[in-house]
């Protein structure tokens, strides 16, 4: 049997070395890694740091309870909650309730909405899959196509500002308004990525798996610190490289890093699954060229 056979009839990740940057999600990442056949090298790659004293969180509170917005977007689960509870520390939940009550309301995704919900509000837009900032702009043109000049909007970030979305938006017109909820940071040891990334250029990793966009920031920042960013790219010439979605694959191309595969639905468990059933294949191809 030849070399394209035996990678053929391979199952899962058959013994390969998978890496990962999770840190929230690291034990549950290694255990998938795992359970189709792969040995994880799983690393933090950043910690979420609330901004319990958010000044500008606060300001937008003040501008939203006088009516001076006419939508809000928000981009994650967790930030959206987080920026309720900080207005909460200085306004009622009613107050609050009832003046995003009477604005469009935007959700990059299904966490966001859930989030809302739990608040007794309801969103006017729900973006779809992929969710992208594109996306997000493309559903707001459509509910309202001739009135974005003059749109009173502000954004809830996370971790990294969007300043893709914050130009589009103020391209047509919209007067933008940024809100800081948390944002990312590197872990406190950072040693383990350190390590991580030093098996990766040594060529002891098949293949990484990429599950959020700010993880590849973090990555080149640390590489960028030890002036490896090319021995980096170089390695990845024979690793599989695995996004979880398009934004974590906009960022791998912003800093010209490949995307070999994608999966069907950003779902971590099906992402690791779809990688396994893949991989062999995938990187027989990398490999030969």
């Amino acid at each position: 049997m030849d070399s394209s056979q035996t990678m053929s009839t391979k199952k899962g990740f058959n013994g390969l070395t998978i890496a990962a940057f999770e840190s929230r999600m690291a034990s549950e990442m290694t255990r998938l890694i795992e359970r189709h056949g792969g040995k994880p090298l799983v690393a933090p790659s950043m910690q979420e740091i609330p901004l319990e004293e958010n000044p500008k969180a606060l300001a937008f509170g003040e501008r939203l309870l006088n009516g001076q917005y006419d939508m809000v977007i928000f981009l994650t689960g967790v930030g959206t909650r987080s920026l309720i509870q900080i207005l909460q520390t200085k306004f009622s939940l009613k107050s609050i309730q009832e003046a995003l009550g009477k604005i469009i309301l935007v959700t990059r995704g299904p966490k966001s909405v859930v989030a809302l919900k739990e608040n007794h509000v309801v969103p006017k837009i729900v973006v779809p899959e992929p969710n992208t900032w594109r996306d997000v702009l493309d559903a707001i043109k459509t509910l309202k196509p001739d009135r974005m000049k003059g749109l009173r909007i502000a954004v809830q970030e996370y971790g990294v500002s969007n300043e893709e979305l914050l130009d589009a938006l103020r391209e047509v017109g919209a007067n933008v308004t940024p809100v800081p909820v948390y944002r990312w940071a590197l872990p406190e040891d950072i040693e383990p990525l350190r390590r991580l990334l030093k098996n990766i250029i040594e060529g002891h990793v098949d293949a990484i798996l990429v599950t959020n966009a700010v993880q590849i920031e973090h990555v080149m920042k640390v590489l960028e610190e030890t002036r490896e960013v090319d021995e980096f790219r170089m390695a990845l010439k024979n690793v599989l490289v695995a996004s979880i979605g398009q934004i974590t694959s906009e960022r791998l191309k912003q800093y010209d890093l490949p995307i070999d595969l994608e999966p069907s639905h950003s779902k971590m468990g099906i992402f690791v699954k779809e990688t396994s059933e893949h991989i062999h294949e995938l990187l027989r191809q990398k490999r030969e060229n």
